[in-house]
């Protein structure tokens, strides 16, 4: 049969048939056969990637790592280079602000310790203002001669 034929029969989109042929084929002669891709897909379960928990032992791991001032994003760099279980640094960073609710001081061994980056805007926009700036109406009439080079 053609793959759309196989698509209509089984009320999917041909493009699904045409990636499970590709994905699961014979690689030495290129043919579909049903009991090789069953053993394809059991074996794909099997080494596929499981779901990590974030247990006691990776939570003192973190813990360790915050204190001495490492940031979410370098702990999980640390774990990855180690090949040790690992979890994200967004996890991190709730376990942090879960932690600062129960009046924890994790927080504070964070770069800016939790503190909000500064609103950029027009509101109390100093940039470009002179400190300590002197008016040029203010300035000695001599300057207006110019007759003067230092």
């Amino acid at each position: 049969m053609k793959q759309k034929e196989i698509a209509d029969t089984i009320g999917k989109d041909k493009s699904v048939i045409s990636k499970e042929i590709k994905r699961n084929c014979d690689k030495r002669n290129g043919r579909y056969n049903p009991d090789l891709a069953h053993r394809k897909y059991i074996n794909r379960l099997k080494n596929k990637p499981k779901k990590k928990s974030f247990d006691e032992k990776v939570k003192q791991y973190v813990i360790y790592w915050l204190k001495n001032d490492y940031s979410p994003e370098q702990i999980v760099g640390r774990a990855k280079l180690k090949g040790e279980n690992y979890v994200s640094h967004e996890t991190i960073y709730r376990i942090i602000w879960e932690d600062k609710k129960n009046s924890g001081t994790l927080y504070e061994h964070l770069r800016r310790k939790g503190r909000r980056y500064r609103k950029r805007g027009k509101l109390k926009n100093n940039k470009g203002i002179i400190k300590d700036r002197v008016d040029i109406s203010i300035r000695p009439k001599i300057v207006d001669k110019k007759s003067r080079l230092f």
